[in-house]
């Protein structure tokens, strides 16, 4: 909506919709934003392992957010703020986690969370980065305080959220293994800054690792456990690839004095949101702004275009993000 009035923006807002286990485009009101709130008028959303777990009714979003329409991140032109925001104004290009409601052409965003684009980041590229950056900073920097020398292992790594950790261990001055099936992407693993591309059967050998982000499962945590040095830490960002669950033998642990950690950013409060969007601006939007980091997008889709773009995210072999773009005035 226009700033204190009720004139629509961009007319009926288009929204990829989660029908029956399929998604439609259709047209829903435009959202209206509250204390703290920007609205955005979507250039791009990415996105993620999350939101094919919702579209199968795996993964509910929190209360008050539609649960039929997903979407995790978006960027986008502000177009409205609401009452109490202080970071943002009408006009800026702005990038965000959201808890959902992303893949539509208006969305509602925390002014705290909301992250400046760049300049000279496209849309697709800041569509696709909020999500990957903030889960792979939060696990790596945040969680188990990677520090320059030590040794990364990242699994899965040709995924949005294992390239965002390779290279943000590279900037960190850590010696970065990345774990990925495809042969082919682990030589552009290597590009982004990997010491060693390794396939999975390898990983016990290449180790002792000092941080293991762990994105594909639960299936190789005795592993990895056991190729932890002393003081060594495990952070388990997804499980869709090998399970949930695992034996523990606890005497690894011990004996490495090792942690354990999860994380998932969906149902933390808007403070802890924005403290995790600070932390990574404070660290990673200038070397994005430098070119020192990238987003690859691996390919994009208009909205009508959301079904392809989901089979083509689960068929898997991508390296990077698969993006949602809109065609947006100026």
């Amino acid at each position: 909506m226009r700033p204190g009035t009720s004139d629509p923006i961009l007319g009926p807002v288009r929204a990829v919709v989660i029908k029956e286990g399929s998604l439609v485009v259709e047209q829903r009101p435009d959202p209206v934003p509250g204390d703290g709130q920007l609205l955005v008028a979507v250039e791009a959303a990415g996105l993620n392992g999350a939101d094919l777990l919702q579209r199968a009714g795996h993964y509910p979003p929190p209360p008050g957010v539609a649960v039929d329409v997903p979407g995790l991140e978006c960027a986008g032109r502000v177009v409205a703020c609401g009452p109490g925001t202080r970071s943002h104004r009408v006009g800026d290009r702005v990038m965000s986690i959201v808890p959902g409601g992303g893949q539509a052409e208006l969305c509602l965003l925390e002014d705290a969370v909301a992250m400046p684009v760049p300049d000279g980041l496209s849309a697709a590229e800041a569509g696709g980065f909020p999500e990957v950056f903030t889960t792979a900073h939060d696990a790596l920097v945040t969680q188990c305080g990677l520090a320059a020398g030590e040794r990364l292992l990242v699994t899965g790594a040709a995924g949005g959220v294992g390239v965002a950790a390779v290279q943000l261990g590279r900037v960190r001055g850590a010696e970065v293994v990345a774990s990925a099936r495809s042969e082919e992407l682990r030589a552009a693993l290597e590009a982004f800054g990997a010491r060693a591309a390794i396939e999975p059967a390898q990983e016990a050998a290449h180790g002792p690792y000092d941080v293991v982000i762990e994105l594909v499962g639960a299936g190789s945590f005795p592993l990895h456990l056991r190729s932890l040095t002393t003081g060594g830490r495990i952070v388990f960002i997804g499980v869709g690839g090998t399970g949930p669950t695992a034996e523990l033998d606890a005497r690894q642990l011990m004996a490495r004095r090792a942690v354990v950690r999860g994380s998932t950013l969906r149902g933390r409060s808007v403070e802890e949101k924005a403290e995790a969007a600070r932390a990574l601006a404070e660290e990673v939007l200038g070397l994005l702004a430098s070119g020192a980091l990238s987003v690859p997008v691996a390919a994009t889709y208009g909205l009508e275009e959301a079904e392809g773009a989901y089979e083509r995210f689960a068929a898997g072999g991508k390296l990077g993000k698969i993006v949602l773009v809109n065609e947006v005035s100026p």
